[in-house]
Order: C-alpha cells, then sequence, then structure tokens
C-alpha cells in the first residue's frame, strides 16, 4: 500500500478520545512534515505538524483527511 498524502500536504486531523472514541473537538488542520515507513500491520503512517499550535504527531493515514 503507498501513501496517498504527500509531504507539505494540509490535512484534518480528529482527535481521538478514550478507548479511541472520537473527540468533540473540532478537527484540526495539521501540515504532512514526513511520510514514515509502511508497518507491519499494513498502514502508512505520518509525522504531521499542527499550523495553530507547536505540537507534531504521528499518525496512521486513516485518522487524517483532506481538507475541502
Amino acid at each position: 500500500m503507498a501513501h496517498n498524502f504527500a509531504i507539505n500536504d494540509n490535512v484534518h486531523h480528529q482527535q481521538q478520545g478514550p478507548q479511541g472514541r472520537a473527540d468533540v473537538k473540532e478537527r484540526s488542520v495539521y501540515t504532512i512534515v514526513t511520510c514514515l515507513p509502511i508497518e507491519a500491520d499494513g498502514r502508512p503512517r505520518y509525522r504531521i505538524r499542527s499550523t495553530t499550535e507547536n505540537v507534531e504527531r504521528v499518525v496512521t493515514e486513516e485518522q487524517i483527511s483532506r481538507l475541502g
């Protein structure tokens, strides 16, 4: 499986609440910093940086979506 997002793409990230439930907060806008290697489970991973806060995260592809 290939990465569907590229470095410098802006994406929405939905925060995860307890036990994987979607948090009620608004989706945040992040910029993809790095496409990480695909791990054993086959899911592409990315390092993303918030456009409004000094926060970076590592997320799987299903945790992010295109803007729009």
